[in-house]
């Protein structure tokens, strides 16, 4: 059994840490991980008052009193909403665009303003977001109004710009590491124009900043028009590899894929949360918003806290609550009730280390089974309409069945959902902790004993 295992973490650290570990710290991953950590206050606060909008869907006894109070003031409420989840593409845009200027300027050494970055990120994002179209030789705004479609002069509307939304925030990235690459790069080889250092900071950094603003835009339209004479856009071409990662998700075994490799990384010492919920946020934030028009998406919102990884990585709630209060080694015990709190708002990090779960063949097995059978319960009670999917974004320490209340806009199934795959996470830990902790004490009574002679 031990070589079996060693065997497995040796695979692991060779084929998975290597690379993953590199991938975390390319500048372009550390940007988005900064973007996604940034707009958490939005789409939290948005969804907020998204579902009060959506409770007399879950409770039908609350329509009459809605239809007196809240329902009357909707459109000015939800403007909470449309300013946050509505527009949340701009927001990634801005603060990729800060970071990843930040991070250049830092590691290369060069004078690039990041405040500079961040705003021609959104000149560059802003130029992608109308609709043109090649149309007797010459370029054309689109113009479409009907009862599915409204697009004005190219702007495409539906309570807002909707390619501000979630939709956009793929294209917004895209943008931004253009235009910083090309400020950066314009700054390097001095293509900027010099002011006298007695011209003040302020007025210097923009005029540093004028050549790389119009190789931008010119280099935006040259994109811009180049696919729109293909008949396409910068949107759409992004859709193509995006869809298919999408679509990916949006699968068992996809999914069944994700919580490997997240525990994998935990496995052998990487925070496999961080990393790859970093790569997947704009995919669940664009779900979560379809689920909110009524789509009926599993892997939305904060689906991966309210069902699977509830109590942490690796599902641990049950299992620290059986160690707390059950378990003979003393080691487990202390272990166990100094990390109860925590575990209930889906910290566990006290667990993965001090157990440790991290480079621990006894517990590798129900680290990995807990909560992919956790995501694979949840996943089809949502996917067979059992449970209302996440439709709005919750806080991530938020305690187990609370978060998936929430989340799913007030169902009360949910609430249960999340108690169940709480559960069964811990039946798969049972057996495990169970033979772990009684090592443990079997060590523990032959040390005392060893002391005592």
């Amino acid at each position: 059994m031990d070589e079996s295992n060693n065997k497995l973490f040796q695979f692991l650290n060779k084929y998975l840490m290597g690379p993953m570990g590199k991938l975390a710290q390319f500048r372009i991953v550390r940007a988005v991980m900064a973007a996604g950590m940034a707009t958490i206050p939005f789409t939290i606060v948005g969804s907020m008052f998204l579902i009060i909008s959506v409770l007399p869907q879950s409770f039908p006894a609350l329509t009459g009193f809605f239809s007196v109070t809240f329902d009357k003031i909707t459109p000015l409420y939800m403007l909470a909403n449309q300013a946050t989840m509505g527009v949340l593409s701009l927001y990634f845009c801005l603060v990729f665009g800060y970071e990843y200027t930040r991070i250049q300027a830092q590691e290369e050494k060069i004078e690039i303003n990041p405040l500079n970055g961040a705003l021609l990120s959104m000149m560059a994002f802003f130029m992608c977001l109308p609709e043109l179209v090649l149309k007797n030789g010459a370029m054309t705004l689109i113009n479409v109004i009907n009862k599915d479609t409204k697009i004005i002069d190219g702007w495409e509307m539906a309570g807002g710009v909707t390619r501000l939304g979630t939709t956009g925030i793929f294209t917004a990235i895209i943008m931004s590491i253009i235009a910083v690459k090309i400020y950066a790069g314009c700054v390097k080889h001095n293509w900027t124009i010099k002011m006298p250092e007695t011209v003040p900071l302020g007025v210097s950094r923009s005029f540093t900043a004028l050549i790389p603003t119009a190789v931008i835009a010119l280099t935006v339209i040259l994109i811009n028009g180049i696919l729109i004479s293909l008949n396409t856009d910068i949107y759409k071409v992004v859709a193509i590899p995006f869809g298919f990662v999408t679509n990916l998700t949006n699968t068992w075994v996809g999914l069944l894929v994700v919580y490997f490799i997240m525990h994998a990384l935990w496995l052998v010492g990487i925070h496999g949360a961080t990393i790859v919920t970093s790569f997947l946020t704009p995919i669940v934030l664009s779900n979560m918003v379809t689920n909110a028009h009524g789509g009926n998406i599993p892997f939305a919102g904060e689906f991966n806290n309210c069902f699977v990884t509830i109590g942490g990585s690796g599902a641990t709630l049950g299992m620290v609550i059986f160690i707390a209060f059950f378990a003979r080694s003393a080691q487990l015990s202390a272990l166990g009730k100094a990390s109860i709190v925590p575990a209930f708002f889906n910290i566990n990090e006290p667990i993965l280390f001090g157990m440790p779960v991290v480079y621990n063949p006894y517990t590798a097995i129900p680290f990995f089974l807990a909560p992919m059978s956790s995501m694979s319960v949840a996943y089809f009670a949502i996917k067979l309409h059992m449970v209302n999917p996440p439709m709005a974004q919750v806080a991530w320490p938020t305690p187990v069945g609370l978060s998936a209340f929430l989340g799913s806009g007030g169902d009360w199934r949910a609430f249960v959902l999340a108690i169940v795959c709480a559960l069964i996470a811990f039946v798969i830990w049972f057996p495990f902790i169970k033979f772990y902790d009684n090592k443990l004490y079997v060590q523990e009574q032959n040390n005392d004993s060893v002391e005592a002679a």
